[in-house]
């Protein structure tokens, strides 16, 4: 068993993440790995390294983006991930989403934030960039939603999101989800078979 762990970066407003970090679950238990979510703008991921989202970037190919859509299904399909939807309201402004999850982490509640706004985002569709509709799911969830919500405001919340993002660049991350073991970068939820061959190794 492995006593590694694996790194991911992360943003609610990426589709694959969410459905990488399900498969990373089950790879954690298999393994023994601790996975550590580290809160990062996407946006500003993109902004550093002059990446942009696939949907953008393969608009001028020609069947490029519905072939990305076909592996999509095909990954939700294989993992049995029945409950995933596309956000009718994609794509959604996380920045609030992703200062709750700074906050949350802070207050010691941050893995129920975590599993709370990733089935908002992608599994009953709300719009998280609506304030009231962050506090409402917050609350649903069992979490003090209006809290959280003030904290996204401070100044400590705002600069360690800021601080993870720059930490993602210089890392070498370049878009949504990547992971670490070690030293070792592996972008995308395809990779997620290569992660655990790199966890196995000890």
């Amino acid at each position: 068993m492995s006593s590694r762990t694996v790194d991911m970066i992360y943003d609610f407003g990426s589709p694959n993440a969410y459905l990488a970090r399900r498969v990373l679950n089950r790879i954690a238990a298999r393994t023994g790995a601790t996975i550590n979510v580290i809160p990062c703008l996407l946006g500003g991921i993109f902004k550093a390294t002059g990446n942009q989202a696939p949907m953008q970037a393969f608009a001028g190919i020609k069947g490029k983006n519905e072939y990305e859509a076909l592996e999509l299904r095909r990954f939700v399909a294989r993992h049995g991930f029945d409950a995933f939807r596309i956000n009718p309201h994609f794509p959604v402004i996380t920045l609030l989403a992703m200062r709750g999850f700074i906050a949350a982490k802070r207050m010691g509640v941050g893995d129920a934030y975590l599993d709370a706004v990733e089935v908002a985002m992608w599994e009953t569709g709300r719009k998280m960039d609506d304030p009231e509709v962050f506090v409402a799911t917050l609350n649903e969830a069992g979490l003090d939603g209006a809290a959280i919500a003030a904290a996204t405001q401070d100044a400590a919340v705002k600069a360690e999101l800021a601080a993870n993002t720059e930490a993602a660049v210089a890392r070498g991350a370049f878009g949504i989800p990547t992971f670490y073991v070690g030293d070792e970068m592996f972008f995308g939820k395809e990779r997620l078979g290569q992660v655990e061959e790199e966890l196995a190794k000890g």
